[in-house]
């Protein structure tokens, strides 16, 4: 989203003029940015727990990671629209008191639908504040502070990587999971008194929306997501309602096609977007990159604490330098981008990602950390030389009046990449170690040579042997599991590397680039 326009238009259209209690419009829409970006990952080392205190399955667990970016990915493009009809001030405080109640929600929820609903919420309602927030530093400062307030901003950002992992692994080995989401009241009851009290309205706008092209698409979505959540449990097309969500998604999608492709007025998709080879093939890379990020974070909580026996809170250290490789890296790149092909710094991210993913096959349940930290903290790094140049390189070639509806397309796809990635990797897991253990307990027989060198406790032909047995197996099974998992990952990395070769080394000015609000926009909400 267009952070100009968010702003109003007076950051791009008007001279600047001086807006009292700048600092503390600053503190309190930070806040909640802050909070926003603490979310998308403080609640991932607490799934073990809300798994077993809800009674959820592994797989169903992932509802309350997925429910959120689907939900924010649909309400991103609105914000726009939202600030131009009421103005950027009610919507925001809107927003944050809507996210407020949202993570009080989850935090009482009681049952894996009660979570999810709130989920969807959070997600709904926190969409606009990280745009929304850039977009006020951008207007209520003057051009010579841009780049202070930027920096400010991506701090704010960077909170959640790096800091997410371990509060919530504190939260949650201190009191309970639920505490992952009550530490937004206050929160956002601070940012919500400063926003209300100090930020002033924007003038409203001329946005149009697109109803039908917004409604099918998010129709599309809604479904594609139930389609994949639930087509494992209900062991896909022999469902009646699996079948029904797939064809549900086709057809809304088909629609929406054939009224992007038709439509003579406003369009939710610009046509023009798809002349631009860069763009095009930047969408593809943000989905593959949403996929592979989010994918590879779902799967090390339940790895860590469920397979390996690690604390909530060891785990949320063990998880937590891969934001600091990420934050490390995008210093490294901020000051190199403009110097070197940013096509060769991407090239360098993804082997780099393919590395680490690579080191994630060698596991055994006997290592210890290390592999877990360095992996995390190279992958880290991987994903800053990627991000940057990636949005950089997206919007290199494509003309000034299509950065505006280009933006929300790129955080769309990068957001259904991710929930994609989930579900998938999710389903992967759960199949592949159905039959890892299968094939493993299909060797424990009377006469294996090999049971004859186990203890006593161990054997088969007792009850007790054989339950430990089968339960060694399924580790085993969900050890294998995991290591296709990220086989497969490290594969499809490496594989998307030769398309770089397809996009342009087109650069812009340099004093283009630095301040882009768009660019800017796009690389810090990807991170988080």
């Amino acid at each position: 989203m267009s952070a100009a326009t968010l702003a109003g238009g007076s950051v791009a259209a008007e001279p600047f003029h001086a807006v009292p209690h700048r600092r503390k419009i600053t503190i309190s829409i930070m806040l909640a940015t802050i909070m926003q970006a603490l979310d998308t990952t403080i609640a991932n080392v607490a799934l073990p727990h809300m798994q077993g205190s809800l009674q959820a399955s592994q797989d169903q667990i992932m509802w309350v990671l997925t429910s959120y970016i689907v939900a924010a990915a649909i309400t991103l493009p609105l914000t726009g629209w939202l600030c131009g009809t009421w103005g950027r001030r009610k919507v925001f405080i809107v927003s944050v008191v809507g996210f407020t109640i949202a993570s009080a929600l989850c935090g009482l929820s009681s049952s894996l639908i009660e979570i999810v609903l709130a989920r969807l919420l959070q997600g709904v309602f926190g969409a606009a504040l990280v745009p929304l927030s850039q977009a006020v530093l951008l207007d209520i400062n003057p051009r010579e502070k841009i780049g202070q307030a930027m920096a400010i901003w991506g701090a704010g950002i960077m909170v959640g990587p790096i800091l997410g992992p371990l509060l919530g692994g504190w939260l949650t080995e201190n009191y309970n999971w639920r505490w992952v989401f009550f530490i937004n009241l206050p929160v956002g009851l601070f940012a919500l008194w400063g926003i209300a009290r100090y930020l002033p309205e924007s003038r409203p706008g001329r946005e149009r929306l697109d109803i039908f092209g917004f409604a099918t698409l998010s129709l599309a979505i809604g479904m594609l997501q139930l389609f994949l959540d639930r087509g494992q449990q209900l062991d896909w097309f022999d469902s009646w309602e699996i079948k029904l969500e797939a064809a549900t998604a086709l057809v809304a999608f088909a629609f929406f096609v054939v009224h992007t492709w038709t439509a003579q007025g406003v369009s939710f998709f610009d046509r023009a977007l798809l002349r631009d080879r860069n763009f095009v093939t930047g969408l593809l890379f943000s989905f593959i990159v949403g996929m592979i990020l989010y994918g590879t974070m779902a799967l090390l909580p339940n790895l860590l604490q469920d397979l390996m026996n690690y604390p909530v809170i060891y785990t949320g250290e063990v998880t937590a330098p891969r934001g600091v490789g990420t934050m490390l890296a995008m210093l490294v790149v901020g000051r190199v981008v403009h110097r070197i092909d940013v096509r060769a710094i991407m090239a360098v991210g993804f082997g780099l990602t393919a590395f680490a993913l690579w080191q994630m096959t060698q596991l055994t349940l006997q290592m210890d950390a290390n592999l877990f930290i360095l992996s995390g903290f190279i992958q880290g790094v991987g994903i800053g030389f990627t991000f940057v140049p990636l949005s950089t390189a997206t919007f290199a070639t494509l003309a000034p009046v299509l950065r505006h509806p280009g933006t929300p397309i790129y955080s769309l796809l990068r957001n259904i990449g991710s929930s994609v990635g989930i579900s998938i990797v999710q389903a992967l897991l759960t199949r592949g170690s159905t039959a890892a253990h299968a094939q493993l307990a299909a060797t424990v027989t009377f006469g294996s040579p090999g049971l004859a060198s186990l203890p006593p406790m161990l054997n088969p032909a007792s009850a007790t042997g054989l339950a430990m047995l089968n339960a060694e197996a399924t580790r085993q099974g969900v050890l294998i599991g995991y290591i296709n998992d990220f086989t497969i990952m490290t594969v499809l990395t490496l594989a998307v590397i030769p398309l770089l070769l397809i996009m342009s080394s087109a650069h812009r000015k340099a004093a283009a680039d630095t301040i882009d609000p768009d660019e800017t926009a796009a690389a810090a909400e990807a991170l988080h």
